[in-house]
Formats: C-alpha cells, sequence, structure tokens
C-alpha cells in the first residue's frame, strides 16, 4: 500500500428538493385544496476519523464527493425523500485546511470524530404550507436550496508518541525493526526510508506506546534539500524525540547540530520537545572510540548521549523505557493529573484494594 499524506479534494453538499404545486381532484369530494408536499433535504458532507488507517490513499483516485439531491414533493402532501448524506472517512491525525493550504478548519486527532463540514440545502415548501383563510388556493410553492461546494487540503500527522530523528542512515529503521513488530526497509545507503514507518513498542503488558521512523534529515532540509521536511508533521504529536547519531561519523557533533538547525528551522515547537540523544552502532567500533565519540557528542549537546546498537539491542531496552516514562508522563498532564519531578501521578495506586 502507497503512502499518502497530503492531498486535495472537491466536496458539495446536496440541493434541496422543490416543493409541489398540487390541488385534490378527487371524484365525489368537494372543496379540494391544495395538497402539494415539501421538498427533501439535500445530503449533508461529512468527515469522520476511524482507526485502522494510516494514508490516504483512497484519495488519490477519488477527489470529488457529492451528497445526495432532495427529491421534489408530489401531491397528497407527499414529502420527497432526502438526499443521502457523504460521509469521508480519514485516519486519525488528520487535519482538514482551507483551499489557501493554511486554514486549519478541523483537527482529527481522536478516533470517532464526526463532523459536518456541509450541510445540505433546505427542501422547498408546497403549496399546502402556503394556505390560509385568506389565500386558500396557492398556485406557488418554493424551489429548493442549493447546496454548499468547497475546495478543502487534506493533510495526514500520525498519532505517535515517540519520533525519530537523525540523519540519512543514522540506524533509524534498524532500531525501529529491533524496538517493535515493524519490518521496515533497511539497506546501507541513505534515504532508505522514504516515507513514515510506525511500529507499536511492548515493553509489557501495561507499558505500550507507538513510535514514528520519518526519512533521514539533511543539511539545507528546510529550504527543501533531500526529502526536506515535508515529513517533519508526523512527529509533532509525538511526547518526545529520539535523536540517534550514527558513531561511525567522523563528527558526531556536527551531525547533532545539523538535525538540531533544521528542527529549529521547521518551528512549531519541535526544538522545544523532550530529546533523548543516543549514540547508534556502537557494535561497530571498540570501547575507547565510542567513549571518545560520547564526550565529543556530550560536549556539543550538553547532555550524557545514551550508547545503543539497534542490530545488537544493547541499550535499546533501556532507551525504550526511558521514553515510555515521558510518555506516561504527557499522557497523565492530558488527563489532568499532577506529575511531580519523580515521575509520580496524583492519584496512581489511591484506589482501595479488591481481592
Amino acid at each position: 500500500m502507497k503512502f499518502l499524506d497530503e492531498c486535495k479534494i472537491y466536496l458539495r453538499s446536496g440541493n434541496g428538493g422543490g416543493g409541489a404545486v398540487s390541488f385534490r381532484r378527487e371524484k365525489f369530494v368537494e372543496y379540494g385544496g391544495p395538497d402539494g408536499g415539501d421538498g427533501g433535504k439535500g445530503g449533508d458532507v461529512w468527515i469522520e476519523s476511524v482507526e485502522g488507517l494510516n494514508t490516504l490513499i483512497d484519495f488519490r483516485y477519488h477527489q470529488h464527493f457529492k451528497a445526495g439531491t432532495g427529491e421534489h414533493g408530489m401531491g397528497r402532501n407527499r414529502h420527497g425523500a432526502n438526499g443521502e448524506d457523504a460521509t469521508l472517512k480519514v485516519p486519525v491525525g488528520t487535519q482538514v485546511l482551507d483551499e489557501d493550504k493554511e486554514t486549519v478548519l478541523l483537527d482529527f486527532d481522536k478516533p470517532g470524530m464526526r463532523v459536518r463540514i456541509l450541510k445540505g440545502g433546505n427542501g422547498g415548501f408546497g403549496n399546502t404550507y402556503f394556505k390560509g383563510p385568506i389565500n386558500q388556493a396557492p398556485h406557488y410553492a418554493n424551489p429548493g436550496l442549493d447546496g454548499e461546494e468547497k475546495w478543502i487540503w487534506l493533510r495526514l500527522k500520525l498519532i505517535a508518541d515517540v519520533g525519530l530523528v537523525g540523519l540519512p542512515n543514522a540506524g533509524k529503521s534498524t532500531f525501529l525493526a529491533a524496538a517493535s513488530a515493524a519490518k521496515p526497509k533497511i539497506a546501507n545507503y541513505p534515504f532508505t526510508t522514504l516515507t513514515p514507518n510506525l511500529g507499536v513498542v511492548d515493553l509489557s503488558t501495561n507499558e505500550r506506546f507507538v513510535l514514528a521512523d520519518i526519512p533521514g534529515l539533511i543539511e539545507g532540509a528546510s529550504e527543501g534539500a533531500g526529502l526536506g521536511t515535508r515529513f517533519l508533521g508526523h512527529v509533532e504529536r509525538t511526547a518526545v524525540l529520539i535523536h540517534l547519531v550514527d558513531a561511525t561519523e567522523e563528527d558526531v557533533a556536527t551531525a547533532w547540530r545539523t538535525v538540531r538547525h533544521e528542527l529549529e528551522a521547521y518551528g512549531e515547537e519541535l526544538a522545544d520537545k523532550p530529546e533523548i540523544l543516543a549514540l547508534n552502532k556502537i557494535d561497530a567500533l571498540d570501547e575507547e572510540t565510542v567513549a571518545e565519540k560520547a564526550a565529543e557528542l556530550k560536549a556539543a549537546a550538553g547532555v550524557e548521549p545514551r550508547c545503543i546498537s539497534g542490530v545488537s539491542g544493547k541499550g535499546v531496552t533501556e532507551l525504550l523505557r526511558e521514553s515510555y516514562a515521558l510518555v506516561r508522563r504527557r499522557r497523565a498532564e492530558a488527563a489532568g493529573h499532577t506529575v511531580d519531578e519523580d515521575g509520580n501521578i496524583d492519584g496512581e495506586g489511591d484506589e482501595d484494594w479488591h481481592p
């Protein structure tokens, strides 16, 4: 299945049906009056977020969505049928933008959200509606109202708890494969990953989070070099970033600065997110060289890097547990709980014990 995270589509709600002009003409029934029914309402256009989708590929070849038109009213006071609604199912994390591609209209950041974006036109009144003591035989009815139309952009920002960033060939895909059941493409050349990958990390029964791997950043990515910063939106919603630096790089400090610069240039508070710095591929070097590289990285970043190897698995579990602690903190804060400096959550474990 191909990955598509941005598309432009056309939406149109249904027109309302016109009211009917009709009069009773029945044998042996005197004083026949108006009996024109109302028109049906035009269909609405809805957008719904559903689980199980992680791409907008369904909108690549189907880009025009139109709701049904309401049927016209009929004689004998028969109401026209309402038009059928059009419902677009999008992945969780999809944003709806106006045609200018800047104004955010809707943000489907939770599953099960359902929003009406365009309302169908109302049906017109039949001539029965206008009957009164003065005008007992109206010969007119209302036409149905037109529906609404709009061009919108859909932009997908994957819902992940932890994001992987780093230069191309820093070992992000290998780390994702070691940490989860995901099977991303792994090769010994840059830009192996061309689209984001997701993996679910299971540390234990109650310790689970989603890890996102995006294509590597290079110098000038914020200006469009390489794959640019197009996929950085997929880690905007994460609680923490894991910054992988290749230990086999000649200058690990420059490698770290390059990615940090691109994160700051992208904006959207990415540079302010908690970051865990990790020196990857330590299995390819001796202990003395690893210590030298770690010292260089610490001098540049100001924090102690974690030394790991995605291939051998050394240090991976510890790094994942540290990431989960930050994810757990954000989940608690989002739920309105207070978290102290030690990571303890108020109210946790206060429930009465039951056998």
